[in-house]
């Protein structure tokens, strides 16, 4: 009896070495059907970052593309016919044109009399 009951031990103990073994395995599987995954999603991510977007076509080297063509006949066209269209104008009042004057003026000053030498100004406006 002792042998039999021995052997049998053995066959339970196989047994359960021989499951342990197969689940073992089908956690192998399973982590690499996941990095797979991963892996193939990492990969698709790179070249998605390595992909840069499409540049906008250069202007043409002979001049004026087409769409700057298109808005400069757009602006000549109402600067023509706005004023046959619309009703005239009273003038302004005389002190209202005096405003583009004196924005002339101050930056006349401002222009005439601030230093431009980098060397002579402060250091805290650097």
């Amino acid at each position: 009896m002792p042998v039999a009951s021995s052997l049998m031990a053995m066959e339970l103990e196989t047994d359960q070495l021989a499951w342990a073994e197969q689940q073992r395995q089908q956690n192998r599987r399973q982590t690499m059907v996941v990095c797979r995954k991963s892996d193939a999603a990492v990969a698709k991510g790179q070249q998605r970052q390595n992909a840069s977007p499409p540049s906008p076509k250069p202007p043409p080297a002979g001049g004026l593309s087409a769409e700057a063509f298109l808005v400069l006949a757009c602006v000549a066209v109402s600067l023509i016919v706005l004023p046959l269209v619309l009703p005239p104008l009273s003038p302004p009042p005389p002190l209202l044109l005096l405003v583009p004057v004196c924005l002339l003026l101050l930056l006349a000053a401002l222009a005439t009399f601030v230093p431009s030498d980098v060397r002579s100004m402060p250091s805290s406006n650097l």
